[in-house]
């Protein structure tokens, strides 16, 4: 009899490595590497993404805006020197002036200027007993609340009462300092300010004195050079509506512009000396700009001033609230007039 062969069975074929597996534990094995598959590639987007995106800006430092009185100008600049004509100092000088004075003498300088502030004032120069007091009457009228910001911004916080009885001819609200005097009369804000002191009373006296005088000695709001108005548009559109204030005038053939409002004013002041910037002095250095030979941005005072061979210009802008002015709008109050400054 033949042998029977034994029955093979067909091999299993054997399972892969990615074969899915059978039962509830390789369906969760199967679950675990699905999940860090996609936490894998999630990390890598993620990380892309990170790495398309800019990265963050170092905070800008703050900077100081201008407030709204003007910084005095450096002595030399010619606007300082200002224009012959009647003003506050000549009236109260005058033998007119019916206040009772002692035997100081009073002296009035013969020019005026503006100061291009905020409110802009139109200034002169009093000599009383050989000290000079600089006197200010508002360019503008003064809008509600002027009398006490300008106050504050000279330091200027006790009532003028503690000067004598007189001080009660200056309004409730006068207020003074060791070194000058502020309060409101016909509607405009007078400022009388002295680098040294006067006496008591001798300050009382000016300030009565002046007091009577502004009803004579107001100016007109409009005065307007042909030369400034090639940068009219420019200061309007800055100052935002059609402005009120002029005052531009030329004093040794310098040329001073200035646009103004109750809230912001714009000021070009050119001087033809060959002084030194006194701003290049700072430590730490101001902040330099890319016109003049040299040229600097002062943001704290909302300014450019820059020189060009014999001129030095100055450009500064200042508003209500105060704010920081960029150097760019201060370089397209001034584009207009190059040609002429730096000719």
């Amino acid at each position: 009899m033949p042998t029977a062969r034994p029955v093979r069975r067909p091999a299993r074929p054997r399972r892969s490595v990615n074969a899915p597996v059978r039962g509830g534990g390789g369906v969760q094995v199967e679950r675990l590497i699905s999940l860090g598959l996609a936490a894998v590639l999630l990390a890598g987007c993620s990380v892309a993404h990170r790495a398309n995106e800019r990265p963050p800006e170092p905070p800008r430092p703050v900077v100081p805006v201008p407030t709204v009185i003007a910084p005095p100008q450096p002595q030399g600049v010619d606007g300082r020197v200002g224009q012959s004509g009647h003003h506050a100092c000549t009236a109260v000088a005058a033998p007119d002036n019916l206040v009772k004075r002692p035997s100081s003498k009073w002296v009035a300088k013969p020019f005026g200027w503006n100061d291009g502030g905020l409110p802009a004032f139109d200034l002169c120069t009093l000599v009383v007993g050989g000290l000079p007091a600089v006197i200010g009457v508002s360019s503008l009228a003064a809008p509600p609340g002027a009398l006490e910001r300008v106050a504050n911004t000279l330091g200027m916080f006790e009532p003028a009462d503690k000067l004598g009885g007189a001080a009660r001819d200056l309004g409730p609200g006068a207020r003074t300092s060791g070194r000058g005097i502020v309060f409101e009369t016909t509607n405009r804000i007078v400022r009388i300010t002295t680098a040294s002191g006067l006496p008591d009373g001798e300050l009382l006296r000016v300030a009565v004195s002046v007091r009577n005088a502004v009803p004579k000695v107001l100016r007109p709001a409009r005065q307007s050079d042909a030369a400034c108005q090639l940068s009219n548009a420019m200061a309007e559109r800055f100052i935002g509506v059609l402005v009120q204030l002029r005052r531009d005038y030329r004093v040794n053939g310098a040329l001073t512009c200035i646009w103004g409002t109750t809230e912001a004013t714009v000021a070009i002041v050119e001087s033809l000396h060959t002084d030194s910037i006194p701003e290049a002095s700072q430590t730490p250095p101001p902040r330099s700009a890319p016109i003049g030979r040299p040229g600097y941005y002062l943001p704290d005072q909302g300014e450019l001033v820059f020189r060009n061979g014999r001129r030095v210009v100055r450009v500064s802008a200042l508003t209500d609230p105060p704010r920081e002015i960029p150097l760019e709008s201060l370089l397209d109050i001034v584009e207009p007039l190059l040609p002429l400054f730096l000719r």
